[in-house]
């Protein structure tokens, strides 16, 4: 083991200190020790697990509004599927670059038929067809009659405010690799604060 020695006694006073070289070297290995583990533990959150995004524009009023801050959840949907009710960003298909929030309306096997304002379901488990009770509509005046028959992967989504959204309606069926997660946590505004926001199981009402 090395000593050191006090030699200020025998030591010119005009001599140069100690350099602090090795106590710097030390806090930037410390830093970049803490930058690393940040990236590390970070990026795989936010690339694989939760993602932030700002709501931008009115299509998903009242539920959304502009401007709220959400956590995206983007690991559920790796071990189960979207559900019917689920409010989902996804990815434009149009236009990839670009997310959009959604409600899931269709999954795969249903039929949705949109007369009106009316949406009906046919699927295996209702063969005669049920209308859909959907209570977080906005708005929506009656449109062009359609009809979707989803294939596997496929999905429907509309937006709640009916009447400014641009949804399935407009560009057709979702692929569900556009899907990237669910609304998980609404942080802002704080009054807002809410835990898996907008998710409604969608009631049926057989007709």
């Amino acid at each position: 083991m090395e000593h050191v020695t006090d030699t200020t006694k025998d030591t010119p006073t005009d001599t140069p200190s100690v350099s602090d070289a090795p106590q710097n070297e030390h806090w930037a290995k410390e830093l970049l020790r803490f930058v690393l583990i940040t990236l590390v533990i970070v990026v795989p959150i936010r690339v694989f697990i939760a993602q932030p995004f700002i709501v931008s524009g009115a299509s998903m009023e009242s539920t959304f509004q502009n401007g709220d801050y959400l956590i995206v959840d983007q690991l559920t949907y790796h071990f189960e599927e979207p559900q019917r009710g689920d409010v989902v960003v996804f990815r434009y298909p149009n236009d990839p670059s670009r997310f959009f929030i959604k409600r899931v309306i269709g999954i795969p096997g249903d039929t949705i038929t949109i007369t009106g304002n009316k949406i009906t379901l046919i699927n295996k488990e209702y063969p005669e067809g049920v209308a859909l009770n959907e209570p977080y509509v906005e708005k929506q005046s009656p449109r062009t009659d359609q009809t979707f028959v989803l294939e596997d992967e496929e999905y429907v989504v509309f937006g709640d405010n009916r009447d400014e959204s641009s949804d399935s309606r407009l560009w057709g069926v979702l692929p569900r690799e556009n899907i990237s997660g669910r609304a998980f946590v609404r942080l802002f505004p704080l009054g807002a604060l809410d835990l898996f926001p907008g998710a409604y199981d969608v009631p049926v009402l057989t007709e």
